[in-house]
């Protein structure tokens, strides 16, 4: 019998959730994140709550959220990160950190963080940053921006053949990220993202974010 030489198939994109940068009515997003949670549909949850006047992270905001939702989220399968701050990743049992190019250096991270801690890397639309990242202990990387976003400044505009390109060379994780929607997600899933990190698509959306996490879903499992 003739072997196929063909790769098997990719497993289907996962949704990767971010919170607002900032909360008003933290009681109301609690109950609005429990019943995203209990879709089932979402893989990874990342906090990130910054101060109102800066990009700082908000310690405070983050430590507070954190009690009531790190528990939830895990109980139910999600892995959850936090933005930033390896320290706060580790004091609040989170299960991985998220690292922007202007955060503690993915090495150092590596070197504090235990083994089983996942360490995610900003890497824009760099290739070169991407593949240093993966060298540096890595776990996942993330391009993009992909479309506009208003959640937070971005300095480039990533293509989606970057995707493509890191798929057909690497066994880490992408994630895509920036401005994504149930309307523009279909060219990313297309071109190889593992994962969406998506949050206005979802805390914005006019129905609502259960049934937003229900279309994304939809399109990723199609």
């Amino acid at each position: 019998m003739t072997q196929s030489s063909e790769a098997p198939p990719r497993p289907p994109t996962k949704l990767y959730l971010i919170t607002p940068p900032q909360l008003t009515d933290e009681d109301g997003f609690i109950a609005a994140l429990t019943a995203v949670l209990e879709t089932g549909h979402v893989t990874a949850l990342q906090i990130r709550l910054k101060q109102a006047d800066s990009n700082q992270i908000d310690k405070g905001a983050t430590r507070h959220l954190a009690g009531a939702i790190i528990p939830l989220a895990q109980s139910l399968g999600t892995a959850v990160f936090i933005n930033d701050d390896v320290e706060l990743a580790v004091e609040l049992g989170a299960d991985g950190v998220h690292l922007g190019r202007t955060d503690m250096p993915i090495k150092e991270a590596r070197a504090l963080l235990p083994d089983e801690m996942i360490i995610g890397a900003t890497c824009h639309d760099s290739r070169h940053l991407a593949m240093q990242a993966g060298e540096d202990g890595a776990d996942y990387v993330a391009f993009g921006a992909f479309y506009p976003t208003a959640t937070k400044q971005a300095p480039t505009r990533a293509e989606p053949d970057i995707l493509t390109w890191w798929q057909e060379l690497m066994e880490i994780p992408c994630v895509a990220i920036g401005g994504i929607t149930v309307d523009n997600a279909a060219p990313l899933i297309a071109a190889g993202a593992d994962f969406l990190a998506v949050s206005a698509g979802v805390w914005q959306h006019e129905r609502g974010p259960v049934a937003a996490v229900q279309a994304f879903a939809a399109l990723m499992e199609g």
